[in-house]
């Protein structure tokens, strides 16, 4: 190789060997993050659901219980609560702070004692004389409106009369009970008018009979014989202070009718219907109040009708008194009037 050739390979890698010896760039350090590392999410358990209770006596019956037992249950899915059925109510029930509603019925559980242990529900008490409203405790009672059950008596007593032959059984000396005899008389009216009967007969209707105060129970069916067998009388509505489930038994025997406001069981024979606060409705027009934390209320229980006889009040007649009844809830008819 010609010596110029090897002076200038020599060059170049001489410049090629100082390039490789030279320090390298210093590199830039990166910045510090500013941002606050977000801590890992933790779960927090959720509060439970609010609780209902519902209190029933152990030996109600079936469908009584059951009935009840959809009733609050459905109010409390609907509002997200927790149910639970209790037959008895203890101190560590109310102690649960999830505990907002308590429903209980006879026998009073102690009602007033737990309700001041547990400031944050809300219970009512259904027909529990000895319960009084106040406070976060709300009562219904079991009285119904005896003016309208009297004229809705005297309205399908004549619906159901072969000839317009109805009576009622009362309470001597009470003056409640001659003013729903007024009634009585008046719903009977509001059904046909004048209502005479087709044949002749010595009296005029309806007819009542007073049983005196100090009359023994055991007698009462004679009084409902002078209906029946003097004054032909085929359906009697018996007012509920006297209303015993042996004269209601008694009247069955003899082939008539009867109407009353309570609710005997069993049933007896040729008993129509009885008239009591519906208390299921009641419960449902409560249900409000109690889930926003409002009590210390009296409840009222609108008239319903119960242990309807099919065969006696077929469907098309019970539509038909339950469409007067409604009217004498809505305040449209005057029981007390003409």
């Amino acid at each position: 190789m010609p010596v110029r050739v090897k002076s200038v390979l020599s060059i170049l890698l001489f410049a090629l060997l100082l390039s490789a010896c030279g320090s390298k760039a210093t590199e830039t350090p990166a910045s510090p993050s500013t941002e606050t590392p977000t801590p890992a999410p933790t779960l927090t358990p959720t509060p439970s659901n609010p609780l209902a209770i519902l209190v029933l006596p152990a030996d109600m019956q079936k469908e009584s219980s059951d009935l009840y037992q959809k009733t609050v249950y459905d109010l409390a899915e609907a509002a997200g609560y927790r149910f639970q059925v209790r037959n008895t109510l203890s101190p560590a029930d109310v102690a649960d702070a999830t505990l907002k509603v308590v429903i209980a019925l006879p026998p009073d559980p102690g009602l007033a004692a737990l309700a001041a242990a547990a400031p944050q529900a809300q219970f009512l008490a259904i027909n529990i004389p000895e319960v009084t409203a106040g406070g976060n405790v709300s009562v219904l009672s079991n009285s119904s409106d005896a003016d309208n059950a009297a004229f809705l008596a005297g309205y399908t007593a004549a619906m159901l009369s072969a000839d317009y032959k109805v009576g009622m059984i009362i309470p001597k000396d009470n003056p409640e009970a001659m003013r729903a005899f007024e009634a009585f008389s008046n719903g009977m009216t509001y059904y046909c008018g004048l209502c005479r009967p087709f044949y002749y007969v010595d009296w005029t209707f309806p007819q009542y009979i007073p049983i005196p105060s100090d009359e023994k129970e055991s007698a009462y069916g004679a009084y409902a014989d002078v209906l029946i067998l003097q004054r032909k009388v085929d359906i009697i509505y018996v007012y509920r202070d006297v209303a015993t489930p042996d004269l209601l038994t008694y009247i069955g025997t003899t082939g008539a009718m009867s109407i009353s406001d309570t609710s005997p069981s069993p049933r007896p024979a040729s008993f129509v219907m009885a008239m009591q606060p519906d208390v299921i409705q009641a419960i449902q027009k409560a249900w409000p109040n109690l889930t926003s934390g409002q009590g210390g209320a009296e409840v009222q229980s609108p008239l319903g009708l119960t242990d309807i006889d099919p065969a006696l009040l077929t469907p098309g007649k019970q539509r038909d008194v339950e469409q007067v009844l409604q009217k004498l809830l809505d305040g449209q008819i005057n029981p007390l009037q003409q």
